[in-house]
């Protein structure tokens, strides 16, 4: 059995004192917003106590799929690289930026120059994303939708290249067997959040995804759990999203959380099956139930037989 978890939206704290030539366009009104509530939201002590359960789940790899960052100040990225360090080696650990880490013009490059191991694939490539990691029974394909955008705008875009070179990857990988399990900040999927928020090509990468499949695509940005799903040549894929990895929110929906993967089976039969563990009311973390991916699967598998 392999196991891997998925965390994201840790926003990685305290939010270093900026200076005043930092806060010009969209950092001062999202620095206003820190100050005003956002910074509480995120309670380090509850992240580090997720880290901690994580930690005692060994796990076989861990992938963060963005928003290390909260302004993409650069006294930022040194934060963000010794909290990947924390949950492990590079080799270890695969990360994917959110639109927090792309806040404005030239913070993802510095964010990537800071953590550069691990967004990296396995081999040299002509572009950095998607890449490409093989873990034990995982083909991990990564990619970056997180782009700077206006004040009060949070949405995401791939583009026609990198989607382009997802195609190609995911093809590609289809005959090895592999499980192929696709990380992403923004949910994938239409709809998945409201305009301003979403990812603007989501419909491209549905249309892909329907023409090459995937077993598993895992996106954050929401902060609250969820299950969706796209069609493919060999049945629905499920897209989950996690809950923020830091958040202290009253409803259970809204407290941090991780989900924890376990994949059993064999080449081109992998079983998937999925937890969440997160925040108990008594502020503990804990198993908190499986994640219904079962009749999504069950349904991929009944395609793929009648193919």
């Amino acid at each position: 059995m392999f196991r891997f978890a998925h965390l994201t939206d840790p926003h990685v704290g305290p939010l270093p004192r900026p200076a005043l030539r930092h806060l010009f366009g969209k950092r001062i009104t999202g620095y206003v917003n820190w100050r005003r509530g956002r910074g509480e939201a995120h309670d380090m002590d509850v992240l580090a106590g997720l880290v901690r359960d994580l930690g005692e789940q060994r796990p076989d790899h861990i992938a963060c799929t963005g928003d290390v960052c909260n302004l993409g100040l650069a006294g930022e990225w040194d934060s963000s690289r010794l909290f990947l360090e924390g949950l492990g080696p590079p080799a270890d650990v695969s990360f994917v930026p959110g639109n927090h880490d792309a806040y404005v013009p030239g913070a993802l490059a510095g964010l990537l120059r800071a953590i550069d191991p691990y967004a990296q694939g396995d081999e040299p490539q002509r572009i950095r994303f998607p890449y490409l990691r093989r873990r034990g029974p995982l083909a991990l394909v990564g990619l970056s939708s997180g782009v700077p955008t206006p004040p009060f705008v949070a949405s995401g875009r791939l583009g026609r290249i990198q989607i382009a070179e997802a195609e190609a990857t995911l093809a590609r990988l289809a005959p090895e067997g592999l499980a192929r399990v696709v990380l992403i900040h923004h949910p994938p999927h239409v709809g998945g959040a409201p305009a301003g928020r979403n990812l603007v090509d989501a419909a491209r990468f549905e249309a892909m995804i329907a023409r090459v499949g995937a077993d598993l695509v895992l996106h954050g940005h929401n902060h609250v759990g969820s299950i969706a799903q796209i069609e493919s040549p060999a049945g629905p894929v499920p897209v989950v999203g996690a809950p923020s990895a830091s958040a202290r929110g009253g409803a259970l929906t809204h407290r941090a959380g991780y989900h924890l993967y376990s994949v059993t089976g064999e080449p081109g039969a992998w079983r998937i099956e999925g937890e969440l563990r997160g925040l108990d009311p008594a502020g503990r973390f804990t198993g908190l139930g499986e994640l219904p991916l079962r009749d999504t699967l069950v349904e991929r598998r009944r395609v793929a037989a009648r193919r």
